[in-house]
């Protein structure tokens, strides 16, 4: 069947560029195994730029060394979840490798979580130790969650002298009340990050890892349905993660890259692609806690960035912001956008800017942040790539799990040593997403796509998202991208409202770009529609808003609108 369909002819093996493998060994290493082989290579080279402060592999070494004594100091380890409830940092790193060396396993909570948020992923992941930032202890606390171990740690301590006020309004930027200050916290029995790190030597305890086996990192999904689940990721699914991306990109050199450290190290993306990536091939990451954008071109001429990752907002934002030219974008050798669609007229506007192209690439927290990227001189305008080395891809029907041809539009599903063991303590969840299927265990990933005669996939909605109207079926996606090619049209959201008669009418809500406002009306955006779309596809309701619910990582939340929907 699979064989019928060519799925496991791999048809995207002939886009792959020069050197870049079918398929490689996944070597049997821990994360921390592989940091410490990288760090002694280069112990003298910058690992990380925080705001000029600069710190060598070598240091960032020492501190981990320290804080996994630390950890094993105060009772945590082997099989111990430690929550991470940090901002990019310094920390962050020390604080990640740390507690894996001390045979914990991470669980990344984000800093724009509410206490409500907070109290489910610790109860959730049975997390009873916390890294946290000064500014969102209170949010802990809040949650009422009894903790064994709480660190606390401020953004200045790893700031050079001249940034040091610049710690102190950070809360600030995140909407967060006044943080703990040191006294405060050591008078309640909490730890201090740094007391910790000069207390204990560089002598970190000796923990055999069965990398195949022991998690190193339980994420919590978005929460497509329900409240967030939590990705269990093993020490493997991680390697393999990162030796897949540096085969899929052999212009990478190990101990010569520049990355601009700009999405959130909780988030997959961030942390995966961006953080484990570039400090297990000895790159020098330029660190920043907040997406300044001045900042960080600054920061990538001064340091001569040779990469960029990012999301398709600060493209959309890039392309037309005036001090976007002070980087030599045809300079770099990778420039990736994943985490949301990016839309056609933003890659066409880029490029007429910067003149360099945009990889677009896809990923899921279950699959270790990457499946897919477009092939570094062959991307294809419109698709998020072919599969990485290692990685099989197929599309089947959602419903029946039948192999369908290239051309059809079905759910994606995905096989790879990348992909998570399962949902932590969600055995009913994990027997939904990972089913066998001619033989193999796929994830489902609840996306619908359609792989073209070249292997290049293209997305066109969640499963969830997609609108049944009078029979049809009609991708949100789609129309979204016809409104995003309205001059007068900032951002849009598509979803289905039940109706008795047709099943499901279509609703565009729509934020209008400023000078628009009042004056472009809900009749000629349908009719712009009529002129680009289907019969069936044209909104019948259109909805104008000053700003639409955004994820995290700064894509429409399909889910919030629709919780919207069903309260009203």
């Amino acid at each position: 069947m699979g064989i019928e369909t060519g799925y496991y002819q791999k048809p995207w093996l002939k886009q792959y560029p020069a050197g870049v493998p079918e398929s490689f060994e996944v070597v049997d290493k821990s994360l921390p195994q592989v940091f410490d082989e990288v760090a002694g290579r280069y112990p003298g080279k910058n690992a990380v730029v925080f705001y000029g402060s600069e710190t060598t592999y070598g240091k960032v070494k020492e501190d981990v060394d320290r804080f996994s004594a630390a950890l094993q100091g105060l009772g945590i380890g082997k099989g111990d979840r430690v929550a991470v409830y940090l901002l990019n940092s310094p920390q962050f790193i020390i604080a990640y490798f740390g507690a894996l060396k001390a045979g914990a396993a991470i669980t990344p909570i984000s800093p724009v979580y509410t206490s409500i948020e907070v109290k489910h992923q610790l109860e959730d992941s049975e997390a009873q130790s916390i890294i946290c930032q000064d500014f969102l202890y209170e949010n802990v606390e809040q949650s009422g969650v009894r903790l064994k171990n709480v660190i606390i740690t401020g953004i200045e301590e790893y700031l050079p002298m001249s940034k040091k006020i610049m710690g102190k309004g950070i809360s600030g930027r995140f909407g967060k009340g006044e943080a703990i200050s040191p006294k405060a916290a050591e008078e309640r029995g909490l730890h201090l990050f740094q007391k910790l790190i000069k207390k204990y030597p560089a002598s970190p305890p000796s923990v055999p890892i069965d990398a195949g086996k022991d998690i190193a990192v339980l994420p919590y999904t978005g929460g497509t349905t329900g409240l967030p689940k939590g990705a269990v990721l093993t020490h493997r699914n991680l390697v393999a993660s990162q030796m897949q991306c540096r085969a899929f990109l052999p212009a990478l050199e190990e101990g010569r890259e520049v990355v601009p450290a700009l999405l959130p190290f909780y988030h997959i993306y961030g942390q995966v692609v961006v953080m484990l990536n570039s400090l297990t091939m000895g790159a020098t990451l330029l660190l920043f806690t907040t997406p300044d954008l001045e900042e960080i071109l600054d920061a990538m001429t001064k340091y001569k960035a040779t990469t960029f990752f990012s999301v398709p907002t600060a493209y959309q934002f890039l392309k037309d912001y005036d001090k976007t030219g002070k980087v030599n974008w045809k300079g770099l050798k990778v420039i990736v956008s994943g985490a949301d669609t990016l839309h056609e007229s933003t890659i066409k506007d880029w490029e007429r800017r910067t003149g360099s192209r945009i990889q677009e690439g896809y990923g899921l927290t279950e699959c270790s942040a990457v499946s897919h990227l477009n092939p570094l001189g062959r991307p294809k305008v419109g698709s998020f790539g072919v599969p990485l080395p290692n990685m099989m891809a197929a599309v089947v029907n959602h419903e029946t799990n039948e192999f369908l041809p290239p051309g059809e539009i079905g759910e994606m599903i995905l096989n790879g040593p990348n992909v998570m063991k399962g949902y932590w303590n969600r055995p009913k969840d994990t027997r939904e997403s990972l089913v066998e299927i001619d033989g193999r265990v796929w994830l489902k990933t609840g996306d619908l796509v359609r792989m073209d005669d070249e292997g290049y996939f293209f997305f066109y909605d969640r499963k969830k998202d997609m609108i049944k109207y009078k029979g049809y079926s009609v991708f949100a996606r789609e129309i979204e991208e016809v409104l995003h090619q309205h001059p007068q049209v900032k951002a849009a959201g598509v979803l289905g409202v039940p109706d008795a008669v047709v099943g499901q009418l279509i609703k565009a809500i729509v934020v209008l770009q400023p000078e628009a406002r009042g004056k472009l009306s809900e009749e000629e955006l349908v009719k712009y529609c009529a002129e680009r779309l289907a019969h069936y596809k044209v909104p019948k309701i259109v909805e104008f808003r000053g700003e639409l619910p955004k994820t995290d990582v700064g894509k429409v939340s399909h889910r919030e609108l629709r919780e919207e929907l069903e309260e009203e």
